[in-house]
């Protein structure tokens, strides 16, 4: 019998199954294809030494794009350490000026790069990079060369200053993470559309109130709730003020390291009280979960996945229960149950240092946007003249 030697990319397919819990399923090939060998085994030793899943993920497909633009733009594999001219180049390629761009369209990416990348899937938005996008996988790429045990010229002035001129000439405007808040009327709306009677149904009822009440969890930290981080407290009063109040049903959720948590601060964790709770504990009981993951994929035939949803499907499911209740998709995304807790907070009086108590932003002025935006609406300045 002849063995038929595997490719490459087959090889490399066949190491980033290792790494199944964290790369998503239907970028696997396409990630085979775009890193090296030395990018897959990278990647598996920072898997091994105990980075987070989100972070590692996002490396990934960070150091995907690098890869293939940089094959696009100078014909060969990314180089480590990467040359402080490759540097600027990519400033160069995805920061630059619409109206220079209109008079000269050598400025900016080359025409070739463009049309590989979107060839690609990998480039999607016209116009150039969003500022935070291109720190961010400048950011990774730094990572990455430390991690090789290699200094590059990530911090390098002339960086620096090519950063700053870009981010102003390119002249966007910062886009929100979701054009609309998901505040109450609005998720009324999207539990309406979840009132059926199957097991998809149930397990969206549970992730759109827990993701809501519990402060507006991040879809990371949604994807990454497990059965263990879920306690039941004593019931507490719908009304704390009056003995007589009904009792409601409550719900410690324990968070682990969220996105902004201390490096000694593990174990946050905030309540969840009444509906929210009843939602989840009824999808957990029809879905059968006693351990692992709480929100799971389910097949078209019903049947509930070992494996958790990955963030972007949650961003995914989001959108199409919006389109189902009549809603914009375009106009939503699952950050809108961030901003939309802090919004009604806002909207209710609720204090800003109780809301964040809940939410957990650490910063004290990104919180306090969704406050000042509520009191001009609410407030009289605005309407001097009606």
């Amino acid at each position: 019998m002849t063995i038929v030697p595997s490719t490459p990319i087959a090889s490399r397919a066949e190491e980033l199954d290792a790494l199944d819990a964290i790369l998503p399923f239907d970028r696997r090939d396409q990630l085979a294809a775009l890193l090296t060998d030395d990018d897959v085994a990278t990647l598996k030793h920072l898997a091994q030494e105990g980075m987070g899943e989100n972070t590692l993920r996002a490396l990934a497909s960070d150091l995907g794009y690098l890869e293939a633009w940089c094959r696009l733009a100078t014909g060969d594999p990314l180089p480590w350490p990467a040359p402080e001219a490759l540097l600027l180049e990519f400033v160069a390629h995805h920061l630059w000026d619409p109206v220079k761009r209109a008079e000269d369209p050598a400025h900016g990416m080359p025409a070739d790069v463009e049309v590989g990348l979107r060839a690609e899937r990998l480039l999607r938005s016209p116009g150039p990079h969003a500022p935070g996008t291109v720190q961010r996988r400048l950011t990774s790429w730094s990572i990455l060369t430390r991690w090789r045990g290699l200094s590059g010229a990530f911090g390098a002035p002339s960086l620096k200053s090519a950063l700053r001129l870009a981010v102003r000439a390119s002249n966007r405007p910062r886009q929100r993470k979701s054009k609309k808040a998901v505040t109450l009327d609005i998720l009324t709306k999207l539990l309406e559309a979840c009132a059926g009677d199957r097991l998809v149904d149930a397990r969206d009822r549970a992730l759109l109130l827990a993701a809501f009440a519990s402060g507006g969890r991040r879809r990371s930290e949604v994807a990454a709730l497990r059965v263990e981080d879920l306690a039941d407290e004593e019931p507490v009063r719908a009304n704390p003020a009056d003995e007589n109040s009904p009792p409601l049903p409550c719900l410690s959720i324990r968070l682990g390291r969220t996105k902004t948590a201390a490096a000694d601060d593990e174990n946050e964790h905030v309540l969840l009280v009444g509906r929210p709770v009843t939602a989840l504990k009824r999808w957990l009981a029809e879905a059968q979960i006693k351990d692992g993951p709480v929100f799971r994929r389910i097949d078209q035939w019903g049947n509930v996945d070992r494996r958790a949803l990955t963030p972007q499907s949650i961003n995914l499911i989001l959108k199409a229960r919006c389109e189902q209740a009549g809603l914009d998709p375009a106009l939503f995304s699952a950050h809108g149950l961030r901003s939309g807790y802090l919004t009604e907070a806002a909207n209710r009086g609720i204090p800003l240092p109780e809301a964040m108590q809940q939410s957990l932003h650490k910063s004290v002025t990104q919180a306090a946007s969704y406050y000042n935006n509520a009191e001009l609406k609410n407030g009289r300045a605005a309407r001097l003249i009606v």
